[in-house]
């Protein structure tokens, strides 16, 4: 998968059709909340999976039921295709209401 940082417009273009992302400088960022802990250690297991998959890794916390995902590509300085993909993966994983 491509690690060249995107343009700004194609960051731009892409970033609305990743629920609960926002951008935050080189980043893209989000939050999610679930039952309790068991959910959101069981989302960060699954996506520890994808993490390793794809060779990229995510910066990530967890309180109680709360993760707070954020993602950049350190080698490029920025947000590529490889963030977006674990973006995707990531809403794709989530509950949703």
């Amino acid at each position: 998968m491509n690690r060249a940082r995107l343009s700004e417009e194609e960051i731009a273009r892409r970033l609305p059709s990743l629920e609960g992302f926002r951008r935050e400088g080189d980043k893209l960022v989000a939050d999610f909340k679930f039952k309790d802990f068991v959910g959101a250690f069981g989302f960060m297991t699954s996506l520890a999976l994808v993490a390793e998959r794809l060779d990229h890794h995510p910066e990530w916390t967890n309180v109680y039921n709360r993760v707070h995902l954020e993602l950049t590509t350190h080698d490029a300085k920025g947000i590529t295709e490889l963030d977006f993909a674990f973006a995707t993966k990531a809403v794709e994983l989530a509950p949703h209401p």
